[in-house]
C-alpha cells in the first residue's frame, strides 16, 4: 500500500545520504526506521552513551591506536566516508 508523507527538506536531505550511505534505498530506509520505532526502539539507557564517553585514557589510546594499524592494514579500498 502507498501513502505519501510530507518531511521538512533538512530531513530529506538526511535520509538520502544515510540511505546513500547504506547503499538502500529512501523507501528501504524509511520502513526499518519505521519498523524500530514500532518495535520499541533500541530501548537504550538514558545514560548509555555518555557512559561510552567516560572511558580511561589508556583504553581511548588503545582504542586509537587499533584503528591506526587498521587504517593502515586496508589494501583494496579507501574507507568509506559516512
Amino acid at each position: 500500500m502507498s501513502t505519501s508523507v510530507h518531511l521538512p527538506p533538512n530531513l530529506l536531505q538526511a535520509i538520502d545520504r544515510r540511505a546513500h550511505a547504506l547503499r538502500i534505498s529512501r523507501n528501504q530506509l524509511v520502513i526499518r526506521a519505521l519498523e524500530n520505532e514500532v518495535q520499541g526502539g533500541a530501548n537504550w539507557a538514558p545514560d548509555f552513551f555518555a557512559r561510552l564517553l567516560d572511558v580511561e585514557p589508556d583504553a581511548a589510546r588503545d582504542v586509537d591506536e587499533m584503528l591506526l594499524a587498521v587504517r593502515k592494514a586496508r589494501r583494496s579500498k579507501p574507507p568509506r566516508r559516512l
